[in-house]
């Protein structure tokens, strides 16, 4: 089999298809952050780390713990740091780029979120009225609206142009863990802790319909591509809704722990589900049905991303380990596995996997290249063309 080129990090080294030397092996290294990087499964917001809509620029939110308060925005073929967001009181926990890739929208710790523009990194608005954290935000499909989830069980529809409050979600009884437009715009989904999920009317802001069949923490929410099914995601089971009724029409059950992260195949006829039980599942949107277990990871399976093409799988797992894996058989197709750590990065190991943060990205290049990016610490190396 012939062996693909992947960058990645000083001290970092892949096994990849057999054996790669890591002697002259190219990578990039987007430094700057003086904290550890936030990264979160890449959902199509493409919250905490984020290429932007034509894959020329990357932007990553740091810990506040580790003194930072502030967004990066970096060259993606060169990993030069072009931009710091700096404004922010607290941590920031997500940042997202425009549809038009003009604008970004963090959210952060300190109550609000703020739009900057991603050419210069100068502040536009600052969004003021939740009153406790903001855990995420996201663009409307046309850019031109902004939703944001915060602590303070609410959700809050913004106008991207002047920053001016257009909404206020209220009806949740505990905090909002995620919110995502619809693909038309039209409607809004917000799940919370309160263990419920809920469609909003974005022209109005009233409460559409509530989500039926779960009984935990509802950790996401996703339309589906359709815009007629939504995903929802807590502790052991992911349920498909329809947007009209909020009935649930199937419930995905097979893991036998948490789940970690919900997503979709690029036509939405899919579900790839990550979990603590060392699995990933595929999942069939319109019977409901598991179409394969992917088994092989040996620890918990902390991700799992459709590739563009919607024919392979990407893993991402405790065990130190990344796969991918064919989606309609289920096989494993390449496996990758650190043979090297420095001690800075043995360290590193005994705190958490040094792949279990590892995450596909779709940047919408014209030549179509299929990118990740592993977080961990301060840098951010760049796994390219599989």
């Amino acid at each position: 089999m012939m062996k693909k080129t992947v960058f990645f990090p000083v001290g970092f080294f892949l096994l990849f298809a057999g054996v790669l030397h890591a002697q002259d092996v190219p990578f990039i290294e987007l430094t700057g952050h003086t904290g550890y990087v936030n990264v979160h499964n890449f959902a199509p917001d493409g919250t905490y780390v984020a290429f932007s809509p034509d894959g020329k620029k990357i932007a990553a939110t740091c810990d506040f713990k580790m003194g930072a308060k502030t967004a990066r925005i970096w060259d993606a073929d060169t990993g030069k740091e072009l931009n710091k967001l700096e404004g922010h009181t607290n941590s920031v926990n997500s940042a997202v780029f425009s549809p038009d890739g003009k604008k970004i929208v963090t959210a952060s710790n300190d109550d609000t979120a703020r739009i900057w523009d991603a050419g210069s990194g100068m502040e536009l608005y600052k969004l003021e009225g939740h009153t406790a954290d903001v855990r995420s935000a996201a663009f409307s499909p046309d850019g031109k609206k902004i939703v944001t989830a915060s602590d303070d069980n609410t959700a809050r529809i913004w106008d991207t142009n002047s920053g001016k409050e257009l909404h206020k979600l209220e009806g949740h009884t505990s905090n909002i863990s995620s919110v995502a437009f619809s693909p038309d715009g039209k409607k809004v989904v917000t799940a919370s802790y309160d263990d419920t999920a809920r469609i909003w009317d974005v022209g109005s802001g009233k409460e559409l319909c509530m989500l039926a069949g779960h009984t935990g923490t509802v950790r996401s929410a996703s339309f589906l591509p359709d815009g007629k099914k939504i995903v929802a995601a807590n502790s052991e089971t992911v349920i498909i809704c329809d947007v009209d009724s909020g009935m649930e029409l199937y419930k995905l059950e097979g893991h036998t722990s948490n789940i970690n992260s919900v997503a979709f195949s690029p036509d939405g006829k899919k579900v790839v589900t990550a979990s603590y039980d060392d699995t990933a599942r595929i999942w069939d949107v319109d019977s409901g049905k598991e179409l394969c277990m992917l088994a092989g990871h040996t620890g918990t399976v902390r991700s799992a991303s459709f590739l563009p093409d919607g024919k392979k799988i990407v893993t991402a797992s405790d065990d130190d380990t990344a796969r991918i894996w064919d989606v309609n058989s289920g096989n494993e197709l390449y496996k990758l596995v650190p043979i090297f750590f420095t001690e800075k990065q043995r360290y590193s190991k005994k705190v958490a996997s040094l792949l279990s943060s590892l995450y596909v990205i779709s940047s919408q290049r014209a030549q179509g290249d299929t990118r990740c990016v592993r977080s961990r610490e301060s840098y951010f190396p760049v796994f390219s063309q599989w």
